[in-house]
């Protein structure tokens, strides 16, 4: 039906505990998946999000997850619109990292597009990563996984491996999504460089606040790396990547909420994954006991290193056997008798200097701008929050100056050991 300027469209309406039962008591794939009456199902709304509903619908057999999309930033509330366009995108987005990646993202079940509604598998008995990373638990395999899943889907979303004409079409179709990518533009790329309207820090911060607005050459590395995102559709990304887009058990990792999927830089997901574990590296003092500190901070940067391998192993075996697109093709390199791994290790080069300048403007943004995270912001001790928090602006800075010096996962993981200490 034509909808309004917002995306939202005539039939829409925001359900709830209430309504929801009765909404997909007539979806039969749902409805046998559940299990049961519908009037009698279990439904909690369990969302504690920026942007959208959630609820847990459970019955006789089963149980599944319901998405559904407001018409405005639920953080912030109505005076800021925001297209309902935005599930579409979330939608086209999981299915396709179904395919890319398969067994990390939710399976999904049920999609309306007028109601913005996904309906999706059930993660249990997963919690969100950010919590088990404050509460001191481990996760096995946690960053084979996301190094994994960042190549495969960095690779086989880019013309190293899809047909020309499917990765245009591809990019047509998500270039339709405007209004988040925005969000991403500002909020991450800029805002944290000046005093822009919504944003706020710890107030004992503002010294080293105003330290780094003052670095022009910070600026300009953050503004060349905004350009580096508007401009190149290079794959399809997740697009937020953070340790609450990530959810997991003491074995088993899964990555949801891609509602920031769009088509650009190929290090992205994994420069925002790797910045997210570095703060949570930074944020430890305050969540540790001083005789579980050390063993827990090293632990995280295990998973950071074994991350950045997997993501350069994984790459690598794509290259080899999957490499069927119009970029870097056989016909230049093997078909002439010419190895192609020199080709190959120097584009991961490149992806591993953008990766690292996205990781430091992530840790600037996450402190500075509106969406803070829980590893700092649940520190009551607001002296020693802004203590950690500068060792994480610090290493920031550094890291989107100067991202060559630090290629090396050695070399990054002793920056964040100095800034540690």
């Amino acid at each position: 039906m034509q909808g309004d300027q917002s995306g939202k469209s005539d039939g829409y309406e925001a359900l709830d505990v209430a309504t929801l039962g009765a909404r997909l008591g007539g979806v039969d794939d749902v409805a046998r998946r559940v299990g049961g009456d519908p009037a009698q199902w279990d439904v909690r709304e369990v969302g504690d999000g920026n942007l959208n509903l959630v609820f847990i619908v459970t019955g006789e057999t089963g149980s599944v997850v319901v998405k559904q999309a407001l018409p405005y930033v639920r953080m912030v509330g109505e005076s800021w619109p925001l297209p309902l366009y935005r599930a579409h995108f979330e939608y086209y987005a999981l299915v396709r990292q179904a395919k890319r990646a398969p067994g990390v993202a939710p399976e999904v079940y049920h999609f309306d597009k007028a109601q913005a509604l996904i309906v999706m598998e059930y993660l249990q008995p997963h919690v969100i990563l950010r919590r088990k990373l404050i509460k001191g638990e481990r996760v096995e395999g946690l960053g084979k996984v996301l190094g994994e899943f960042c190549a495969r889907t960095a690779f086989r979303g880019s013309e190293l491996s899809l047909s020309s004409p499917e990765k245009k079409a591809d990019v047509g179709l998500f270039s339709g999504n405007v209004a988040i990518p925005a969000i991403t533009e500002s909020l991450v790329f800029t805002d944290p460089y000046f005093e822009a309207e919504m944003n706020h820090h710890t107030p004992e911060l503002a010294e080293a606040v105003a330290a780094l607005r003052t670095n022009a050459l910070l600026k300009a590395k953050a503004q060349r790396m905004l350009l580096k995102f508007t401009a190149n559709a290079e794959t399809m990304i997740h697009g937020d990547l953070h340790s609450g887009s990530i959810m997991a058990t003491e074995s088993s990792v899964r990555v949801i909420d891609p509602e920031f999927s769009q088509y650009g830089p190929m290090a992205f997901d994994l420069g925002m994954a790797v910045a997210n574990f570095l703060m949570a590296y930074f944020s430890q003092p305050a969540h540790r006991a001083a005789d579980a500190l050390e063993t827990y901070q090293a632990w995280i940067l295990e998973v950071i290193g074994e991350c950045l391998n997997r993501f350069d192993d994984e790459f690598r075996h794509l290259w080899h056997t999957e490499r069927s697109g119009i970029l870097y093709p056989r016909a230049l390199f093997e078909d002439q008798n010419q190895e192609s791994e020199t080709a190959c290790e120097t584009l991961l080069l490149e992806l591993r200097d953008d990766a690292l300048a996205f990781c430091g403007i992530e840790m600037h943004r996450r402190v500075l701008s509106l969406a803070h995270n829980a590893d700092f912001e649940e520190i009551g001790d607001t002296a020693l929050r802004a203590t950690l928090e500068t060792r994480n602006l610090k290493m920031g800075e550094e890291l989107v100056i100067n991202p060559g010096a630090y290629r090396k996962p050695h070399a990054l993981l002793a920056l964040a050991r100095a800034y540690n200490r």
